[in-house]
């Protein structure tokens, strides 16, 4: 590796030297691997004890405290990791080898969310992290938008650069499926809003969630995982994975009991979606999230349904959260993708001494020449071992098109979300109270099993997608389905138009009657996904298809009745 200009390290032996050329890589907001520009050298001085505090001696200057943070470390070079007394910048003093790829690009050592590091205000609140989270003006151009790199792979700047990357003794990208710097932005603004530590974009939210579980589980192991999810997800775990050796127990989502009775030495995690699809199931993700630890699992939250901007899963305990950026991240139902964040909270190496468990991260890895992934970084070893092996073998990556496409729709979240919400509660008023619905799906209402739990952990509302059940038979959903003009009859949610969809024949129909049971659907069951337009025309779309539905129900009985008295056939 060259070096750069000369730092003085008095009394301190790095690799057998007592002065050591080192680089100092100043990171205003990792994890966008283009806010690195700036590698600058620093003359500093080193007191024999660490911890110990620091000054530069330029007008950038600032106290930090420095800790060793190397256990094993590319060619034998010790690593210096410092920790700011200040917000918003992070500093890491690098030997003769450069941090681990990824690891000051996506990985920060001491926990510290993205949030926390973003240039501005000390402490920025949602609607600006929505819009400035992980971007900055071009360095090339100016070009205050976000730049779309449509490109598979970056030139090197030399045979010793390239090798570099490739040994990931170096950050920088490589190759698209890997790292992108247009993917980086939306990875650090999905977890600037979350409030984790950084993130990975995939190619949806399937392969959001097979990239979590395939980083943790492997044939013979295990999964607790609630009941009320996702039909996709269901059968991801129910039987694509079961092909795969590893195995599902499914729980309802309010029985802590029973999730604990479901935990055996195989299991990996546990899992669950913060709303569940469609029936709006609360996971009590303090509880489950509690539960987890004390047993050394992490939990893996699906928070599509609520968006940061309803409900952050971390700030409740949950260590993986991830999104099908499809729905309400993206917002007009116009691309497919995915985004698994970290919290940067579990504790990877202390699980496997306790339990054995987790060796994927913190036992070497031959696929990096015994790498271990927990040592490396020890808040982030998830994500870069899902990083640099899921990623990487699998190929689920994002487009830097769709990743631009959705930071778009990402900038007017917070907009968003407040219309879904105030449009939603119209609905589930009008509804409640007609005489055609049997039952209405939604927690903000004092008869839904999860409404003490979604007025604690969801007070801004319980989002836009929900369920209500007709009275009749799948003929009258038929016609009610078929009567609407201004909600779209199709297989999405989280789109500004309005949606309907009848799920046990369409998003759930693969499962069983005794699936569908615990998952709250019946024949009956009708999914609506609430949109921006006018409350008022959405009322009267669905007072029409209720007529219709009440016509189709008494045209019914009619025939059932058989011809009147006297009535020739």
């Amino acid at each position: 590796m060259r070096r750069t200009s000369s730092i003085s390290v008095s009394g301190v032996q790095v690799s057998g030297w007592s002065s050591i050329t080192l680089r100092m890589v100043l990171v205003p907001t990792p994890p966008p691997l283009r806010t690195m520009a700036t590698i600058t050298s620093r003359k500093v001085s080193m007191p024999t004890r660490s911890p110990c505090s620091i000054t530069t001696s330029e007008p950038m200057s600032r106290s930090a405290m420095v800790s060793t943070a190397s256990r094993r470390v590319w060619s034998g070079a010790t690593v210096y990791r410092v920790l700011p007394l200040t917000r918003r910048m992070s500093l890491t003093f690098i030997g003769f080898s450069s941090w681990l790829q990824g690891n000051i690009a996506h990985n920060p050592g001491p926990k510290k969310t993205v949030g926390d590091r973003m240039p501005g205000p000390s402490d920025p609140g949602f609607d600006t992290l929505a819009l400035h989270a992980g971007a900055a003006p071009d360095p090339a151009t100016g070009a205050r938008a976000v730049p779309i790199h449509l490109s598979t792979s970056f030139v090197f700047d030399s045979s010793e650069h390239a090798a570099a990357l490739f040994n990931m003794e170096r950050s920088g990208h490589v190759y698209s499926r890997i790292s992108n710097p247009t993917n980086a932005v939306l990875e650090e603004r999905v977890a600037a809003l979350e409030g984790g530590i950084g993130a990975i974009a995939t190619a949806s939210g399937q392969a959001a969630l097979h990239l979590a579980i395939a980083t943790l589980a492997g044939a013979g192991d295990h999964v607790v995982a609630s009941s009320a999810l996702y039909g996709g997800s269901h059968n991801l775990l129910h039987y694509t994975l079961a092909r795969f050796g590893i195995q599902t127990s499914f729980v309802r989502p309010g029985d802590i009991d029973g999730w604990r009775a479901a935990i055996r030495p195989q299991t990996r995690l546990l899992f669950g979606e913060t709303l569940g699809n469609p029936g709006l199931d609360v996971l009590d993700i303090p509880t489950l999230a509690a539960l987890a630890h004390e047993h050394d699992l992490p939990l893996l939250v699906d928070s599509t349904l609520s968006t940061p901007w309803l409900l952050r899963p971390f700030e409740h305990g949950a260590d993986l959260v991830y999104h099908s950026a499809t729905k309400f991240l993206s917002g007009h139902g116009t691309v497919v993708g995915g985004v698994l964040a970290d919290g940067g909270a579990f504790d990877w190496e202390r699980a496997h001494a306790r339990s054995g468990r987790f060796a994927e991260l913190a036992a070497p890895y031959a696929g990096f020449h015994d790498m271990v992934f927990a040592e490396e970084s020890t808040v982030g070893a998830f994500l870069l071992r899902a990083r640099r092996e899921g990623l990487r073998d699998f190929g689920a990556c994002m487009s830097p098109h769709t990743a631009w496409l959705i930071l778009q729709g990402i900038e007017t979240l917070p907009l968003r979300m407040a219309r879904h919400v105030e449009n939603t509660r119209r609905v589930v008023e009008f509804l409640a109270a007609h005489p055609m619905v049997a039952r209405v799906g939604y927690p903000e209402l004092p008869g839904h099993p999860s409404h003490a739990l979604a007025r604690r952990l969801l007070p801004r509302g319980c989002g836009s997608v929900f369920s209500f059940d007709l009275k009749g038979s799948r003929a009258q959903g038929r016609a009610f389905i078929e009567a609407l003009k201004i909600f779209s009859h199709l297989a999405n949610v989280g789109d500004c138009r309005s949606l309907v969809i009848h799920p046990a024949s369409t998003t759930h129909f693969r499962m069983d009657d005794a699936a569908l049971a615990q998952a709250g659907i019946t024949q009956g069951t009708i999914r609506l996904s609430i949109g921006l337009e006018d409350p008022d025309d959405l009322q009267e779309d669905l007072a029409r298809a209720l007529k219709a539905a009440q016509k189709a129900a008494d045209g019914g009985r009619a025939a059932a009745a058989g011809p009147a008295p006297g009535a020739t056939r």
